[in-house]
């Protein structure tokens, strides 16, 4: 699939408290690229599968969390392209009965069989993940691999993310994507034209990503929002579960409540504040994340809280 250039549609999104505002809201369905590689997990890693095979390498080493959306994207990508995947995931514990583990985390259990291999590391070790001896000690036990970054963000991810924007958007005034390691935010930034404004929706809290974006990309067309990260990654509260649900109703668009739910209840919040500019052409891009939507429904029924729909 990695060989084929996609150009996905723009869906004109309508909602009940959007109705007497002056600007369009437009929606890049991106996540209907594949069920498991879509949205900007495609994009991602289209280039780093191409290059792993430039170089006739035979594994993929990555890393990311249980629930990491770039796991199961990345397990399925490299089943797909006949590449042996590798993840390093972040939790010990999960190894010490990994059949039951497998049977509850949807996201583990499709990249298990897509043939992915875990290792499970503590979260202490996780955290020097990216240290020359432990990427050393990775190589010494597997070998010559293709090494993609946690959330696979580097300048192959970056180039398929400048991919997203096709000719038909240049007439589009603000382009807004969620953000989480900002490899999507910059291919944005770059393939954007310099009369269009980016902002972009971090999922974490914090100003570091400023830092990161800069590395791949040189204009100043951007912006970050931090005002609706809900607390921080993984937080939310009932009015977040309440918008996805309610935008999912009226649009017939799924969300999920990590990226895209928290950006498009900010988008939302700032139009009916009139923060954009009237008769503004909005874009959305949806970077998908669906999937994750199942093992975070089973934290929302341990809270009785009512469960996100698909």
């Amino acid at each position: 699939m990695f060989d084929k250039e996609f150009i996905t549609e723009n869906q004109q999104v309508f909602l009940e408290e959007l109705k007497n505002t002056d600007v369009e809201l437009w929606m890049k369905r991106e996540d209907k690229i594949h069920q498991y590689v879509s949205g900007n997990k495609f994009r991602k890693l289209k280039y780093n599968i191409l290059e792993a095979k430039r170089l006739q390498k035979k594994t993929i080493v990555t890393f990311g969390g249980a629930y990491s959306n770039h796991i199961v994207a990345t397990a399925v990508a490299g089943n797909l392209s006949n590449i042996k995947t590798i993840g390093i995931i972040r939790g010990q514990e999960l190894a010490d009965n990994l059949n039951k583990v497998l049977k509850e985390n949807k996201t583990l259990h499709v990249a298990y069989t897509n043939r992915m291999q875990f290792e499970f590391i503590t979260r202490e070790a996780y955290r020097n993940k990216n240290d020359a001896s432990f990427i050393d000690n990775l190589k010494e036990k597997y070998g010559d691999f293709y090494l993609v970054p946690e959330g696979g963000t580097n300048s192959l991810a970056v180039k398929g993310c400048e991919e997203i924007l096709s000719t038909e958007d240049q007439k589009i005034d603000y382009i807004c994507t969620a953000v989480g390691t900002g490899g999507t935010i910059a291919g944005l930034i770059n393939a954007a034209n310099k009369n269009q404004k980016i902002i972009g929706f971090p999922a974490l809290k914090g100003d570091f990503l400023k830092n990161e974006i800069v590395k791949f990309t040189k204009s100043n067309c951007w912006s970050l929002n931090t005002d609706y990260h809900f607390g921080g990654y993984g937080k939310f509260n009932k009015e977040l579960i309440n918008f996805i649900n309610r935008f999912k109703l009226e649009t017939e668009i799924p969300l999920d409540p990590i990226y895209t739910g928290k950006m498009l209840y900010g988008i939302v919040d700032m139009i009916t504040k009139n923060k954009f500019e009237k008769g503004s052409k909005i874009l959305v891009i949806h970077t998908g994340g669906l999937q994750g939507i199942d093992g975070f429904n089973k934290k929302l029924q341990k809270k009785n809280i009512d469960l996100i729909k698909v």
